[in-house]
């Protein structure tokens, strides 16, 4: 008790210190200057964008990331890409569908920042997109109706409604979106299982059938306040699914099963951001976020008179509230400080009977809690405007308890320094060399049974889980050629610490665990062809490859494995161009990469399969408040699935008894999209 009171000492103090924080964003020709990049509307003029999204879409070489909102807290939960200089105060609420709520026509400008720039908030990224939005006043109504399109003749409605009006520091904007579909969860396939020998001893069919329902309406006002930009935003949203997995069983011995699985439940934020210079290089920014939701499961399976069931409901929240300071003394200068203090809790109630009998789980009935604060100081310094360097430390201390059917609390304290230059020798050309030390989150689903009803398998909870650590070093090249050509390569190592994966727990039960050191190696390349020169005007072909090698000691064999879920190699390769001067559009995307990395358990491995998957699209812009899309995914018609080798006992002492194979396939379907503003 004694840690959790110093820990929220500490963020108090924090929370009232004096402030220091950014202005506004510079003018574009000082931005220029300090080599980032600007794109003004005129560049995205050829492709007519609606939305701040599609414009992000063609920034080249960047790569949109929108975030984590499963992360506890704010740091480390937003995307790379600000609005006005600011991170969106929002978090379930996440980044691409707040930038398909802005108009293109409200942006004045986006700046691709690389590497840092004084007075600019990373926000831990790399690379940055600052959507600089438009003074003049902008109003705009925009209705969607939109429906996905089955060969089996299913359609799944998604029904969606904007409004938003901007003048300066005044903003206000509201949004409903309705749907009801199903995902790659209904198809057929097979389910084939040989004995150690490779002999088939089963064979049956699966059928998969799923539906999906989901409602949620967000809402925005920003206003001036106490000489300050003050904005609220909200969120309110129903889910419910429901899916069911039959398995017909046609040669060997066995009988037919069925799976029905059902979940529901409602989620909701509040989130309050308040902004505020206190000098021409001098301001203040607050927030505050609230977050509640709340789940109800229910799977039942059942096969020749037998069946299992599992049950959980849980209620989980968040509170959150973060002060940033940050001064600028210089154009070569930028520091920042400040922290954070969050409340995060999960009340989990699990239940697993077999033929209506209790099955006792591990940790079946918990409630977690953790109390959570950081505090944080860096410094940007642009010597040159061919160099920057930044540095900074975070201090993430953290109390997590337990109580119910285990009891049990733990204290963290992780600092995690960061350093990061970039150097830009010439123009076209940069280099980025990053070491940092890094720390991962717990689940607090780990600490709670869980089940995998459509395998049969239940695994339990485990409250004495440490997270993971990383120290990161990152090489970077960059390219830049044709105007929109780019050409880039990472290099990346990290140690790791306290790798998170499976280990056994008592009772015979698989459960999530800490199983030692480990180290990860990353290499990707990635090319960005405007095509104007080979012949296609407006086109642009991105192509992407990336390998991965990890290392870690596996907790039942003693033998030097990869990490659970690491995908070995990755690639994907996009095309799209622009015809008329945007009012045609048309494009691919192909995931080339099959290999999905394994899964290891006590008594099974499983290997994880995918097919490539295409998907292709069309747009007409009759007019400029008029978008006709059609997408066609899954145009390849591919199967995924998984392969298991299943293991008499520990895989360390006993022999694979039983090889399955799975595959489903989902048919292709189109999607088209009519949107409409007013």
């Amino acid at each position: 008790m004694h840690k959790a009171f110093w820990l929220a000492s500490v963020a108090a103090s924090v929370l009232i210190t004096p402030a220091l924080a950014q202005t506004a964003p510079p003018a574009p020709e000082t931005i220029a200057q300090q080599g980032v990049l600007v794109f003004d509307p005129v560049f995205f003029a050829d492709s007519r964008p609606d939305t701040a999204f599609d414009m992000i879409t063609r920034l080249p070489g960047f790569a949109f990331n929108s975030g984590d909102s499963d992360t506890r807290g704010l740091a480390g939960a937003s995307g790379n890409v600000l609005i006005d200089g600011q991170p969106p105060s929002a978090k379930t609420d996440n980044l691409e569908a707040v930038l398909r709520r802005i108009s293109a026509a409200g942006v004045a400008r986006i700046e691709l920042i690389r590497g840092g720039a004084p007075g600019i908030d990373m926000q831990g990224h790399p690379v940055v997109a600052n959507v600089v939005l438009a003074r003049q006043v902008t109003t705009e109504r925009v209705l969607e109706l939109n429906s996905y399109i089955y060969p089996d003749g299913h359609l799944g409605p998604l029904l969606a409604a904007r409004y938003s009006r901007r003048d300066g520091d005044n903003q206000i904007e509201g949004s409903i979106s309705a749907t009801s579909d199903r995902t790659d969860g209904t198809g057929d396939g097979f389910r084939r299982r040989y004995d150690a020998s490779g002999n088939l001893v089963q064979d049956a069919d699966l059928v998969l059938w799923d539906r999906f329902r989901n409602v949620r309406g967000t809402g925005a006002v920003q206003r001036r306040l106490a000489g300050g930009r003050l904005r609220i935003t909200g969120l309110l949203g129903w889910f419910s699914n429901e899916n069911a997995q039959d398995v017909l069983i046609r040669s060997g011995p066995g009988t037919d099963s069925r799976n029905d699985e059902e979940d529901h439940g409602i989620d909701s934020e509040l989130g309050v951001s308040w902004v505020r210079d206190l000098g021409p290089r001098t301001a203040l920014e607050l927030t505050g976020l609230q977050r509640y939701e709340t789940e109800d499961y229910t799977g039942v399976s059942a096969s020749g008179g037998n069946s299992s069931t599992f049950t959980s409901d849980d209620t989980e929240g968040e509170s959150i509230a973060r002060v940033e300071l940050r001064h600028r003394p210089s154009e070569q200068w930028s520091v920042e400080t400040g922290g954070e203090v969050a409340w995060n809790f999960l009340d989990s109630a699990t239940t697993y009977s077999e033929n209506g009998v209790p099955v006792p789980l591990p940790s079946a009935s918990v409630r977690v809690e953790e109390l959570r604060g950081e505090v944080f100081g860096q410094a940007t310094w642009r010597p040159t405007p061919e160099f920057t360097l930044e540095f900074g430390v975070r201090v993430e201390v953290s109390e997590i308890s337990q109580t119910g059917d285990s009891d049990l609390s733990k204290s963290f304290v992780y600092p995690k320094p960061r350093i990061q230059a970039t150097w830009t020798p010439w123009t076209g050309h940069q280099f980025r060399f990053r070491v940092e030390r890094t720390v991962g989150q717990l689940d607090f689903g780990d600490f709670v049974a869980s089940a995998d009803i459509d395998i049969g398998q239940v695994e339990g909870g485990n409250p004495d889980l440490a997270p993971s650590q990383e120290t990161v070093f990152e090489a970077f090249y960059e390219r830049r050629f044709w105007d929109k050509g780019v050409f880039d390569v990472t290099v990346q190592h990290a140690e790791v610490q306290d790798v998170v994966d499976v280990i056994p727990l008592a009772g015979g039960f698989d459960g999530v665990g800490n199983i030692g050191d480990g180290t990860s190696n990353f290499y990707q390349v990635r090319l960005t062809l405007p095509m104007d020169r080979l012949g296609l005007s407006n086109a642009r072909l991105q192509t992407r490859g990336s390998w991965s090698q990890t290392r870690v000691t596996d907790p039942v064999t003693g033998q030097e494995r990869r990490f659970e879920g690491n995908q070995a190699f990755g690639c994907g390769v996009n095309f799209n161009q622009d015809l008329k001067g945007g009012r045609w559009s048309y494009g691919f995307d192909h995931g080339c990469n099959v290999d999905k990395g394994r899964i290891f358990r006590v008594r099974e491995i499983r290997a994880l399969y995918a097919e490539p998957g295409v998907s292709l699209y069309g747009q007409w812009k009759p007019r400029p408040d008029l978008t006709v899309r059609v997408d066609m995914g899954n145009a390849s018609d591919r199967a995924q699935g998984y392969n298991r080798d299943l293991y008499s006992g520990p895989r360390d002492v006993a022999p694979v008894v039983t090889h399955e194979v799975r595959r489903t396939k989902m048919s292709p379907w189109l999607f088209l999209q009519i949107r409409k503003t007013f």
